[in-house]
């Protein structure tokens, strides 16, 4: 049974909406990042980024402060405003003709600690707790988390009634990404869309592990400092984007390794003979296929390396997903990578020209060897949180990935 609420957001006032989102800060270049500060006023960069006022890198609790302060400047300056009843909001991304359209609403603390809220990655504690006292501070959240539900008859008929009507929002960003949001006000669609999720099982955590983890942290301190706790209060709460499993777009992530670990070539493709069917290709890019089936870069060639029979067991949805594969055959025990999250020698890629961007790197000397597999299901994922076992680094690149600044949720 999993809780989702209606909530007050606060949003950008319609005629700004298209200069106030922002992609994820990480997102943007140097020159990008400099430019969107200095020409968009309205940008919501300029909160996170609350330094570029007085001319000076922010760090730490004075930066906490300062996003803050830049927070009540937008909404005194009437660029956010805060809806004044409760609402679910559905958001359309149309991004290459492929949409996908999910609903902003509150999500529960409890049901993330009672694993309704299924999550397929580890957290970092100093992170978890770096976030919280972020939260605590700024009292608010921005971005939300991405999760997936099982597609469900009555929430698409709601949807699609819904996108009948005029939306609130309709913008295009520079990518030509289409965006469309409807707020859904009608206590009786609320008490259906809320009705039809308390039917479902479980939400999966596509992306924002840390963010939900760091909502259970600051409602944990919370609850200890408030006397009057109820359960009801903002904090037991975080905002999260939910969409159909079937509108998730699941990309694959490349290795790329910067030496042999000592060995050579010739060496290197025994040991592999060992674990693998190995054969040299003739395309000048090749990629995997299927399952257990890896592309391999190296020395100017492309390779196929299929998993011999029992060489692993497979008895697990950890031991059968490929990243853990490849890790446990190749890139720890010949390769000495231990520690995928930290080892300076491995490096990861994603997206579309990804195996030309790995063999581009290869060829001119800042790595030896690239590893492309095929991208994880959706099954597999849910299979990995349902077991409660945790997936490698860099398993997954999801999409959509949503913009910060179109609806706020305060704590």
């Amino acid at each position: 049974m999993a809780i989702v609420k209606p909530f007050k957001a606060i949003r950008p006032a319609a005629d700004k909406v298209a200069h106030v989102a922002s992609r994820s800060y990480e997102d943007y270049s140097p020159e990008e990042l400099k430019a969107n500060l200095k020409f968009n006023p309205f940008s919501f960069l300029h909160i996170i980024n609350p330094g570029f006022k007085f001319h000076k890198k922010v760090s730490g609790d004075e930066r906490f402060k300062l996003v803050h302060n830049r927070y009540m400047e937008f909404l005194e300056e009437k660029v956010l405003v805060k809806d004044l009843e409760a609402c679910f909001y559905l958001y359309e991304i149309n991004k290459n003709d492929t949409p996908c359209c999910g609903i902003f609403c509150a999500t529960s603390v409890q049901d993330y600690r009672n694993n309704i809220i299924k999550k397929h990655e580890n957290t970092i504690e100093s992170r978890e707790q770096l976030f919280a006292h972020y939260l605590e501070t700024v009292k608010f959240n921005a971005e939300p988390v991405l999760m997936t539900y099982p597609d469900h008859p009555v929430i698409a008929n709601i949807i699609e009634h819904t996108k009948q009507k005029e939306p609130v929002y309709h913008f295009t960003t520079p990518d030509r990404t289409s965006h469309r949001l409807w707020k859904i006000s009608e206590e009786k669609t609320i008490n259906e869309i809320t009705k039809a999720f308390a039917n479902i099982d479980s939400l999966y955590i596509a992306d924002g592990h840390h963010r939900s983890a760091s909502s259970d942290v600051l409602a944990q301190w919370y609850e200890q400092s408030n006397d009057k706790h109820q359960g009801q209060e903002a904090y037991n709460y975080f905002m999260s984007y939910l969409i159909p499993e079937s509108e998730i777009r699941i990309y694959e992530f490349n290795r790329l390794v910067k030496d042999l670990n000592g060995h050579s070539k010739e060496s290197f493709l025994v040991m592999l003979d060992e674990l693998y069917r190995i054969k040299k290709t003739d395309f000048e890019l090749y990629k995997p296929t299927k399952k257990h089936h890896f592309s391999m870069y190296l020395d100017g060639d492309f390779y196929s390396l299929y998993l011999r029979k029992n060489v692993l067991p497979l008895e697990d949805p950890l031991s059968k997903l490929d990243t853990h594969i490849l890790y446990k055959t190749i890139l720890e025990p010949i390769l000495g990578i231990k520690d995928l999250r930290n080892d300076k020698r491995i490096q990861y890629g994603y997206g579309k020209h990804n195996v030309l961007r790995m063999k581009t790197e290869i060829d001119k000397g800042s790595f030896k060897v690239g590893f492309n597999l095929v991208p994880i299901t959706m099954d597999e994922i849910k299979a990995i949180a349902d077991a409660q076992l945790i997936m490698p680094p860099k398993s997954t690149f999801i999409e959509p990935k949503l913009k910060s600044g179109i609806a706020i949720y305060e704590l």
